[in-house]
C-alpha cells in the first residue's frame, strides 16, 4: 500500500513539475512549504510501518504523537494553500469550485487521523484507518498524473475517477488483501465507504453551480483579507 502511495505522489507532482517550475508569476512561499510538510508526512508513515516491522514499537508509539501534531500543521498549511493558490479560471484545481475537493480531502484526513489514535489499542484496526488517512489526500498526485494523460471530462461519474482512481485503486487492494487473508475488517470497511461517499459529494459540489458562486465569492473574499 505504501508503494502505490508513493507511487501517486511521486508520478503526479513529477509530471506537474515543469508547469509549476516554469508558473508566471512564481507560486507563494506558503505552496512550497505545505509541499515540505506535506512531503515529510510521507516520510513519517514509512517510518513508522518500518517501525513496526522491526518491532520498534515503542518508538513507533513515541513518533506517533508527533505525527498526530503533524496532521494539525497539514490541515493549517492545507487550508491556506488551496486558498491563496485558486485563480478565476473555469475549471481544474485552480478554480474555486475545486476547494470542494480541497476541503473534503482535508476534513477525510483530519476524521482518519483522529479515528487512527482512538483506535490505537487495536493495532489491526488502527494501521489500516491511518493508511485511510494518507489515501484521502491521495488525489492530488494521482489526480495530476491523470490530468497530464487526459483532458477533465464534464460527466460527474467520469470525473470522480478521473480525480480519485488512485483512492479506489488503494482502497481495492486494501480489501482484495485483507478479503483473501481472512481479515476483512469492520472500521476499514466503514472508513472505506465513507471516503467514497464523501468524494462523491466532493464532485457533486465541484460541478453544482451554487458551490461555484459561493466558492469564488468565498476565494474573492480571502484575496481582500490577505491584501
Amino acid at each position: 500500500m505504501l508503494a502505490l502511495i508513493w507511487f501517486g505522489m511521486v508520478a503526479g507532482f513529477g509530471v506537474d513539475m515543469p508547469r509549476f517550475l516554469h508558473e508566471s508569476p512564481p507560486p507563494r512561499a506558503v505552496v512550497d512549504v505545505h509541499a515540505v510538510v506535506f512531503t515529510v508526512w510521507l516520510l513519517l508513515l514509512t517510518a513508522q510501518v518500518l517501525l513496526v516491522v522491526g518491532d520498534r514499537v515503542a518508538l513507533h508509539r513515541r513518533l506517533g504523537w508527533f505525527m498526530a501534531g503533524w496532521a494539525g500543521l497539514m490541515v493549517v498549511l492545507g487550508v491556506w494553500t488551496a486558498m491563496v493558490a485558486k485563480a478565476p479560471v473555469d475549471s481544474g484545481p485552480a478554480s474555486p469550485q475545486f476547494l470542494s475537493v480541497n476541503f473534503g480531502s482535508l476534513l477525510a484526513f483530519m476524521l482518519f487521523v483522529v479515528w487512527g489514535v482512538a483506535l490505537r489499542g487495536n493495532s489491526a484496526a488502527h494501521k489500516r484507518i491511518m493508511i485511510l488517512s494518507t489515501v484521502a489526500i491521495l488525489d492530488p498526485g494521482y489526480g495530476r498524473l491523470t490530468g497530464w494523460l487526459w483532458p477533465e471530462p464534464q460527466s460527474m461519474l467520469v470525473w470522480y475517477f478521473f480525480n480519485f482512481w488512485g483512492d479506489v485503486l488503494v482502497l481495492t487492494a486494501m480489501a482484495a488483501w485483507d478479503a483473501w487473508r481472512g481479515r476483512l475488517m469492520k472500521q476499514f470497511a466503514a472508513g472505506a465507504l465513507g471516503l467514497v461517499v464523501l468524494e462523491c459529494l466532493q464532485d457533486f459540489l465541484y460541478h453544482w453551480g451554487p458551490w461555484k458562486v459561493f466558492s469564488a465569492g468565498l476565494v474573492a473574499a480571502w484575496a481582500r483579507h490577505i491584501h
